[in-house]
């Protein structure tokens, strides 16, 4: 009976029975709020802004009634569907694969450190859907002519708030000018930033908007703590609580830089605390690689920069430890959202110093909660302070003879030599045009 119910809920958005099988199959009884109140509008032709937290169901809210209209009129290129980091990239892409798998559905991933021929190649063979990162989806642009996006009806900006910012700005003006105007746009974001509102406000054609609205931008299952630490007591700290409190436990640790990252991870794995990077210095495949493993439970503790803040579906996190406070109380938001998912508890505990204090208040303000102190016993944090402390020079130091990171700067200067050469292309181009 419930069954029936949950059928007859999915059948009342407007879902047509085989995507319906195809969400019972996958698990999925009956919408969340942000598929019921956004999937009707877009199935309807409607632009549409869906703004709701980490974990709400936003992928299959723009997935189904893409995958429904493609079935009708089948073609590729039919989407477009951009995210900010790699990570998100693939899973939006083995979401669409499950859901669309009954009409043999084609899509392809464009991001970077994959190599560019096969993903021109790939791009040539016209997918249903292409999930991208901008950048590397504007290179390709810029360099191939293997492709064309300019049929697509469907142009997806997943977690937006990230794509409006200035990082991304050159290479998304550049993919919107290889885009059609007339095209269905879809927004969906857990953060509603200021560009947002502009879009949301617009008086021209404006899109159908939907916020799941919340007091406390945290979800109340997720009990938030700080510890008030030395900075050079950093390290054992972290060191005390990963051994003390989150024994078998599976825990994220979050960390600013690629760099200290690396170093974070590469201390614990020789105090024989096993553990898995995630960066974006890595390769795409250890990247991949890295995910797998946590997902599947055969490393429990993940050390990762922000590239695992957003979006990223880990079942379950039992913890979050926050190595650093984020200056913006939005990045503390995505962090600690890793945790206390789908009703679950879970626990997040920011090392705070002295110095960190004012961003703490600007978080409890931003989230509505106060965050309580973390009871830790400081004297064995003490007891671990010399022995860490000599790890943590003995990491810093091969990381700085193995020149970690040079490469990237050199691939930074590589792609500023490439994207002058490009310009100038560009404006011979136009310049021939007009005197055609």
């Amino acid at each position: 009976m419930a069954t029936v119910e949950a059928s007859r809920e999915f059948r009342l958005l407007g879902l047509n029975q085989w995507l319906i099988k195809q969400c019972k199959e996958m698990g999925i009884l009956s919408p969340t709020e942000i598929q019921e109140k956004t999937i009707p509008e877009i199935l309807k032709g409607r632009n549409c802004i869906g703004c709701a937290k980490t974990g709400s169901g936003k992928t299959a809210a723009f997935a189904l009634p893409i995958l429904q209209k493609l079935s009708e009129d089948p073609y590729g290129i039919f989407a477009l569907v951009l995210t900010p980091t790699r990570e998100l990239a693939f899973q939006i892409s083995e979401q669409f694969e499950a859901f669309g798998k009954s009409i043999g559905l084609k899509s392809v991933v464009v991001v970077g450190g994959i190599d560019t021929m096969k993903q021109s190649l790939a791009l040539s063979n016209k997918p249903h859907v292409v999930i991208a990162t901008p950048g590397r989806l504007a290179d390709l642009l810029r360099t191939t002519d293997t492709f064309s996006l300019e049929k697509i009806k469907f142009l997806v900006l997943d977690e937006a708030d990230r794509l409006f910012e200035d990082s991304f700005s050159e290479d998304l003006n550049d993919i919107f000018e290889h885009i059609p105007k007339e095209r269905q746009t879809l927004l969906f974001t857990a953060t509603l930033s200021d560009p947002i509102k502009a879009l949301k406000d617009s008086t021209e054609k404006r899109p159908f908007y939907y916020e799941i609205q919340s007091d406390i931008a945290t979800v109340s299952e997720l009990d938030q703590r700080f510890v008030l630490v030395p900075p050079v007591m950093k390290d054992s700290m972290l060191v005390y609580i990963v051994r003390e409190h989150a024994e078998n436990k599976s825990v994220i640790i979050f960390t600013s830089t690629c760099r200290n990252c690396q170093a974070l991870a590469n201390m614990l794995r020789k105090i024989e605390l096993d553990c898995v990077p995630l960066h974006s210095l890595m390769s795409q495949k250890d990247r991949l690689s890295t995910l797998a493993r946590f997902r599947g439970g055969m490393v429990k503790i993940l050390v990762s920069t922000d590239v695992a803040s957003r979006g990223l579906d880990i079942p379950i996190v039992d913890m979050v430890i926050n190595s650093n406070v984020p200056a913006n109380p939005t990045d503390y938001i995505h962090r600690v959202g890793r945790t206390a998912r789908a009703g679950r508890g879970g626990m997040a505990v920011t090392l705070t110093t002295q110095y960190d204090i004012e961003r703490i208040k600007a978080i409890e303000e931003r989230i509505n909660t106060k965050l309580e102190v973390f009871q830790t016993n400081e004297n064995e944090a003490v007891k671990l302070l010399k022995a860490v402390s000599i790890v943590r020079r003995e990491v810093e130091l091969k990381l700085t003879d193995s020149n970690f990171g040079e490469k990237r700067e050199i691939n930074k200067r590589k792609k500023r030599i490439l994207d002058k050469e490009s310009e100038r292309a560009k404006k011979k181009r136009k310049v021939k045009q007009k005197g055609n």
